[in-house]
C-alpha cells in the first residue's frame, strides 16, 4: 500500500516558545504562521494545494516577465507563459518543484534546489533557504550560488499574505516605507515610477486599508538604523500587530489586496506583503535585475514579527 502525501509534500513543524511554523517540500513554501495559536500568515491546510501564490519562495525572479522574452549578454531568450491570460512568465521557476529537507531541528529547517538550466533560462543556481524561529519572531535568509559557467540574470521574492484577527484587511491600519509606486498596464507590467505623496498609495503614515486596492509595486523604501525595512499592519480593535521586515537586499515590494483572487471566500483576508530584489519586468527592464558572475553567492534576508497590544 503506498502512503497518500500532502498535495506539498512533507510537512516541516518549527516551534520556538509560543511561535509555530509549517515550511513545506513543494517549493520550500511558507505554509503557516502563529503566534499564541493566532495565524499571523493567511496560509492554507495541510490537504490543500497551495492558492494565490501564498507563501511561494519567487526563484529566480519575482512577479512578471512580459511576454516571458528578455535579453541577456546579447542572447534572446524565451520563457513559458504560466500566466497565459496575460502572457507573462511569472514567480520563476522553483515554486512547484520539490526541494531537498537538509536539515531540521526544533526551530529551523534548511532546504536547498539545484536549479539546472532549461529552455529560456539556461544557466545553473544552487540555491538555499533556512528559516529560524526565535524571540524576535520568524527570519528567513535565501542564498544562491551561480556554479555554471558564464554569468546569470538574478532575483528574489517571497509570497507572504499578512493577517490579523479580523476577518477582512479593510479595518486594518498599514504603515508602508514605500515612496514611489509603479504605474502598470493592463498586464501588470511597469510602464512608469511615481512619488506615492497625495495617491491612495501613501502609507507612510499609518491609515485604514479602507477599500483601497492594490496590485502595486512600490520602491524607495526608508529604513531604519540596522538597514531594515518594515511594513506593518495593526488592528486597531486589539493594538495587536504583524509586521514583514527585508534587509537592503530587498529594495522593493509588492503590495496585492487580494481583490483579484479566483476563491471570492479568500479576497481580502490577508494582505500580501512581497520583498523583492528587484522590479516586476526587471529580467527586461534591468530594474533591480541581479547579475551574478560564476562562483558568486548572493543572499538576502526578511522575516515577520508580531505583538500583542491593547487598542
Amino acid at each position: 500500500m503506498v502512503e497518500s502525501m500532502h498535495p506539498t509534500g512533507r510537512q516541516i513543524e518549527l516551534a520556538h516558545g509560543d511561535r509555530r511554523a509549517t515550511v513545506v517540500e513543494l517549493g520550500a513554501a511558507l505554509r503557516s504562521y502563529t503566534v499564541g495559536g493566532r495565524p499571523r500568515i493567511d496560509g492554507y491546510e495541510a490537504d490543500e494545494m497551495c492558492s494565490g501564490s501564498r507563501g511561494q519562495v519567487l526563484l529566480p525572479w519575482p512577479n512578471r516577465i512580459a511576454g516571458g522574452a528578455y535579453e541577456f549578454g546579447g542572447v534572446p531568450h524565451q520563457l513559458a507563459l504560466d500566466e497565459p491570460a496575460r502572457h507573462n512568465a511569472i514567480h520563476g521557476l522553483t515554486r512547484w518543484s520539490q526541494w531537498r529537507i537538509d536539515a531540521v531541528d526544533a526551530a529551523t529547517a534548511t532546504l536547498s534546489f539545484t536549479l539546472l538550466p532549461r529552455p529560456g533560462y539556461p544557466f545553473t543556481l544552487e540555491l538555499g533557504l533556512r528559516y529560524a524561529l526565535g524571540d524576535a519572531g520568524l527570519e528567513v535568509t535565501v542564498t544562491a550560488t551561480n556554479t555554471g559557467t558564464g554569468a546569470c540574470p538574478y532575483g528574489a521574492g517571497f509570497h507572504p499574505y499578512l493577517r490579523l484577527d479580523p476577518a477582512h484587511i479593510d479595518t486594518l491600519e498599514l504603515h508602508s516605507p514605500a515612496s514611489i509606486y509603479y504605474r502598470s498596464n493592463d498586464d501588470m507590467i511597469p510602464i512608469g515610477r511615481e512619488p506615492v505623496d497625495g495617491t491612495e498609495y501613501d502609507f507612510r503614515t499609518a491609515r485604514a486599508i479602507g477599500a483601497t486596492r492594490m496590485d502595486t509595486a512600490f520602491t524607495g523604501l526608508a529604513r531604519d538604523g540596522d538597514g531594515r525595512a518594515a511594513v506593518r499592519l495593526r488592528d486597531p480593535a486589539s493594538g495587536d500587530t504583524v509586521s514583514m521586515w527585508c534587509d537592503e537586499t530587498f529594495d522593493y515590494l509588492m503590495v496585492f489586496t487580494g481583490d483579484a483572487l479566483p476563491d471570492a471566500e479568500r479576497r481580502r483576508t490577508g494582505l500580501a506583503v512581497e520583498p523583492m530584489t528587484c522590479a516586476p519586468d526587471a529580467f527586461r527592464s534591468g530594474d533591480g535585475r541581479l547579475v551574478v558572475e560564476p562562483g558568486e553567492t548572493v543572499s538576502g534576508r526578511w522575516g515577520i514579527t508580531a505583538t500583542r497590544g491593547e487598542a
